[in-house]
């Protein structure tokens, strides 16, 4: 029983640590989805400011271009997090399922023991009973 709880300590310990590098993960992804995002605006406010001062062709077309290229990186980006989001999910579920195995094992485990405990008792109770009785033996031969 003992080497299961810690088998299921270590196993908890492990995916515990997997879970915080997948929230590490997601943490370092939404920071790059927020540095796209805010590049993204700070270049189409460029463009918006420079559109209304006037501005050629071939830079309203290389702002244009250099906007859609943001905006699918900015999707890859974003997809690669809702991936990122669905494995540290993943992870959060092992760790609460093996909490729950764990509880389950020491819950066992308390039940074991105190059923040893209560066996212990009665035997001890019995060997006190079988020694009175005996004492009473040897007593009532003495007379």
């Amino acid at each position: 029983m003992e080497m299961v709880l810690r088998y299921q300590e270590q196993r908890l310990d492990a995916l515990r640590a997997e879970h915080a590098a997948a929230i590490a993960r997601t943490r370092e992804q939404e920071t790059v989805v927020d540095r796209l995002t805010q590049s993204f605006r700070s270049v189409n406010e460029e463009y918006r400011v420079r559109k209304a001062h006037g501005m050629t062709v071939a830079d309203a077309m290389g702002y244009d271009l250099m906007l859609r290229t943001q905006e699918k990186e900015i999707q890859a980006a974003a997809k690669a997090l809702e991936e990122l989001r669905r494995v540290e999910d993943q992870k959060r579920e092992a760790v609460i399922a093996a909490k729950r195995d764990k509880a389950t094992i020491e819950k066992l485990k308390e039940k074991k023991l105190d059923a040893y405990h209560k066996q212990e008792q009665k035997n001890e109770e019995q060997m006190i009973d079988e020694f009175v009785s005996a004492a009473r033996v040897v007593s009532r031969m003495a007379h």
